[in-house]
């Protein structure tokens, strides 16, 4: 079995529950278990700013599929949930990106692990470091919680919802 971080957006319709329907959706394939959740965070959106604010959160897994087919996966509970990409860093129902494949550096015509932008982004490192404090980034082999000191603007991560002991969803009350 591989460790393999994802993380999940959503800012239309129901977020909470598209993210929870993904959740649920790629826990139920015979490969993947779903081990662990991060608390969701409101987030506001990076690149095309003239949309609604996302939800944000990163999930552990254990899985035996090869990181593409990983990949392949994540991107059919995309279809599955109605996502259309109508232009880059639009709006979507749900988006799932592959952060972390164990300590593996993969380039591919389709795959770049680890993410290409994720130690640009608070709103992936802030769950990230939630479920999983210690990592270290395999490119940079710095630990994530530096590069994550180095984003400027982190004020724009609330915390939406947080999970309890027993990883279900309490509102946060913000």
């Amino acid at each position: 079995m591989y460790n393999a971080y994802i993380s999940l957006g959503s800012n239309i319709g129901d977020r909470e529950a598209y993210l929870e329907k993904a959740i649920q959706i790629l826990g139920s394939h015979g490969k993947i278990e779903v081990k662990r959740l991060s608390s969701i965070y409101e987030t506001e959106p990076v690149g095309y700013t003239d949309q609604g604010e996302f939800l944000n959160m990163v999930i552990a897994v254990q899985t035996s599929l090869r990181p593409e087919t990983l990949l392949h996966q994540c991107l059919q509970v995309e279809f599955d949930l109605g996502r259309e990409r109508e232009f880059k860093w639009g709006p979507r129902i749900i988006d799932l990106d592959v952060l972390l494949y164990e300590q593996e550096t993969i380039e591919t015509a389709d795959l770049l692990i680890p993410h290409p932008r994720m130690q640009e982004r608070a709103f992936v490192l802030i769950p990230l470091l939630e479920i999983a404090p210690g990592l270290e980034h395999p490119s940079f082999g710095a630990p994530l919680e530096n590069l994550l000191d180095e984003i400027p603007d982190k004020e724009g991560v609330r915390l939406w919802k947080q999970i309890n002991g027993e990883d279900a969803f309490v509102h946060s009350g913000n």
